[in-house]
């Protein structure tokens, strides 16, 4: 058998050496000005080695409001007492759904995570999403309002976003690691940031593009300016698109704080990669399950607000 095996590896050998695929090894053999795929590889890592200390020079000083913000958010979330946190937290929730079951169920759910000692990472865990998903906000709505009225610019972003939607969440972290410090909380900020703002950019160009031309004409009949149209019927209009896009950003960003556990992100994140590691059962699903419940709590909270400004639209109109 061990023969017909040999004999049969052998012919599949010479099956392909007849006839070999144009790979960059396979031409290198043939041509040696060819480069193998090992040198290609070598060459984009000197490539990159070679810029990395002039984009982080410039790339330094812009980020570091991120890594100020990041770090006094966590202190900030950390410093409040238990209960001060707490209430925060629900009157925040029932401010944005104006729901009592959904405030009741925040409330279950805090309480819950500090039962098992799991609040002070959740913390953490919100400290952080709430930093990214401002400033993916902040920059994501304007994108999306500069896009909805250029075509040009829409043509132009469109593969960008195609580009950091499909990315896999890992290879965010590889280029950030040679240029930042594992201990800079805007390493993991910036991974974060470029995952989570595409759904906010989409979602807002869409929302002012799907706006009712008739509604745009009457603006016109009135004397408006293109300005006054986005402020005062555009926006109005695409909110519960924005509202939506906000939604899908802040379940991205937890989403990718955990991931972000593995270049330092303080949180739920740290503990489950310490059951990976340690092979710790219990501290890994605990977390996981914590991890669950603050995700559940933000898409609840989320979707609350999201469907009262739906209500105020229909109102409205």
């Amino acid at each position: 058998m061990d023969d017909l095996l040999a004999k049969a590896g052998a012919a599949g050998t010479d099956q392909t050496e007849f006839f070999p695929f144009p790979s960059l090894d396979v031409l290198h053999k043939a041509c040696g000005a060819f480069p193998r795929t090992r040198d290609m590889t070598a060459g984009l890592e000197r490539l990159f080695l070679d810029v990395k200390d002039p984009v982080k020079v410039v790339l330094d000083p812009v980020t570091q409001p991120l890594s100020w913000a990041l770090r006094n958010a966590i202190d900030l979330m950390q410093s409040l007492p238990w209960w001060a946190a707490i209430l925060i937290l629900v009157a925040i929730a029932h401010f944005a759904g104006r729901r009592t079951g959904v405030t009741i169920f925040v409330l279950v759910v805090f309480l819950v995570l500090a039962f098992i000692d799991h609040f002070g990472y959740a913390m953490q865990t919100l400290a952080i999403i709430m930093v990214c998903t401002f400033i993916c906000v902040l920059f994501g709505v304007p994108i999306g309002i500069a896009m909805s009225r250029s075509n040009r610019l829409e043509r132009w972003l469109t593969p960008f976003l195609d580009l950091l939607q499909t990315l896999p969440t890992f290879v965010y972290l590889i280029p950030l690691i040679f240029l930042f410090s594992v201990t800079e909380p805007k390493l993991y900020g910036i991974a974060i940031i470029l995952y989570a703002i595409v759904p906010s950019i989409r979602l807002t160009n869409l929302g002012i593009r799907l706006v009712d031309k008739d509604v745009l004409e009457a603006g016109e009949a009135f004397g408006m300016t293109s300005w006054q149209k986005l402020y005062r019927v555009q926006l109005p209009l695409a909110l519960p698109n924005i509202m939506a896009g906000i939604n899908q950003t802040i379940m991205l960003s937890l989403s990718m704080v955990v991931i972000a556990s593995l270049v330092s992100a303080p949180g739920l994140g740290t503990l489950v990669l310490r059951g990976i590691n340690k092979l710790e059962l219990g501290v890994g699903l605990v977390a996981g399950l914590g991890i669950v419940l603050l995700a559940i709590v933000l898409d609840r909270v989320s979707r609350a607000a999201l469907q009262r400004v739906n209500k105020m639209h229909q109102s409205r109109t």
